[in-house]
């Protein structure tokens, strides 16, 4: 395994953390008695066996239902000293109530102390309020590090770069979890912003969010080759050295194996990594596009500022993404999370263009002809039945 330094934690940090999402029971707390044998076993396998590999930064949240009680059933078997170990609690406007969701945590992991507490979900203003103010969330997790249960306090993210900037730009976090990998580089300024302040870099769910890449179509396989999806993009994320690690959401041991390949490339990837950007450019060029590809961002609205709140940037980003490399299942699953996804994936589908007039909010678009059409056609292909959040599902 290769480690990084975490920013200003000093904790050296293994490129691939073992990420908490996808290997638990319920997306909602059961009793322990009722997580099956079999699902427990797998767990704890998958556990030790990122261990074994060096992996030994294991990330979670009171939100991944049972994920950290049946955490707290292994965690306690290994050494801790060699453990890094991350929760995240979503900030409230009653902060007792944060510390109480907190504990919760700490109990049901069986552990005297993370070493990383990341506020979860900090993605707009009203959420940053209840972290910061006075009195706030922050301030709890300050009096937590003061009694020795966390060693160092940061934030997970969903939001836009703007609202990630302003929260980093307090300075008052050491690490930032957020989304950033090749077929969505939007919130490279915030890496950016948090490698100034010397942060820890974090990112998010890069095979799944980054495009389901454990199951990937061939038109991206070819085009990605001879590497696969998975390790392409791992390489991309990883040639960067702001970034620090890359969460591996693994469901069972075996989950591990396509990402290590990773490894051996990393002082090589300024050779291998150009000629599939250049023909993964080409490609999308070839199929929607010079002049779109390289300006359909220019002046799009934000979402709030829509008839509808549309979120215009989204759906034509899936738009292209689904056209260029065919990623249509990625595109269907992120599409109909619009309307039904609150602030962790905020707008509107296009399902009601006959309703509005968008013309006014696209006036100094080069595209504002066409960008009405396209969402039409978005949602066309994409639209399907509503998807919820794996945490509300």
């Amino acid at each position: 395994m290769l480690y990084r330094r975490f920013g200003r934690t000093e904790l050296q940090m293994p490129v691939f953390s073992c990420g908490g999402m996808r290997y638990q029971y319920k997306w909602q707390d059961v009793e322990p008695s009722d997580v099956p044998a079999d699902n427990q076993a797998n767990l704890e396998a998958t556990i030790r066996h990122a261990v074994e590999l060096g992996i030994n930064h294991i990330e979670t949240a009171r939100g991944y239902g049972t994920s950290e009680m049946q955490l707290g059933k292994v965690l306690p078997k290994l050494r801790r000293e060699q453990l890094i170990v991350q929760t995240k609690v979503s900030p409230t406007a009653d902060a007792k109530q944060f510390r109480q969701t907190f504990e919760k945590s700490l109990g049901y992991l069986q552990l005297d102390y993370v070493d990383l507490l990341g506020l979860h979900g900090i993605n707009n203003s009203e959420i940053l309020d209840y972290s910061i103010r006075p009195g706030g969330c922050l301030d709890v997790a300050r009096q937590l590090q003061a009694e020795g249960k966390v060693r160092f306090v940061g934030f997970s993210t969903h939001g836009a770069t703007d609202a990630i900037i302003d929260v980093i730009n307090t300075n008052e976090f050491d690490y930032v979890n957020l989304h950033w990998y090749y077929i969505n580089q939007w919130n490279w300024q915030a890496i950016a912003a948090a490698t100034d302040h010397d942060m820890g870099v974090f990112i998010i769910s890069p095979s799944n969010k980054g495009g389901l890449l454990y199951n990937p179509p061939q038109k991206l396989v070819d085009l990605c080759a001879p590497l696969s999806p998975m390790v392409f993009n791992n390489l991309f994320c990883l040639s960067h050295s702001q970034v620090h690690t890359l969460s591996i959401g693994a469901a069972k041991p075996q989950d591990f194996d396509e990402h290590l390949k990773t490894l051996e490339l990393l002082d090589r990837a300024s050779e291998i990594l150009p000629p599939i950007l250049a023909r993964l450019e080409e490609e999308a060029i070839a199929t929607l596009g010079e002049d779109w590809v390289k300006t359909w961002q220019t002046n799009l609205p934000k979402w709030q500022e829509t008839p509808g709140e549309v979120n215009i940037r989204v759906i034509l980003w899936l738009w292209n993404l689904a056209n260029a490399y065919d990623l249509v299942d990625y595109a269907k699953m992120r599409y109909n999370l619009l309307g039904n996804g609150s602030h962790w994936f905020p707008g509107n589908k296009a399902d009601k263009l006959d309703e509005l007039d968008l013309y006014p909010c696209l006036i100094h678009s080069p595209h504002a002809d066409k960008i009405p059409q396209f969402l039409a056609k978005a949602h066309q292909m994409l639209a399907g039945e509503e998807v919820k959040r794996l945490s509300k599902s």
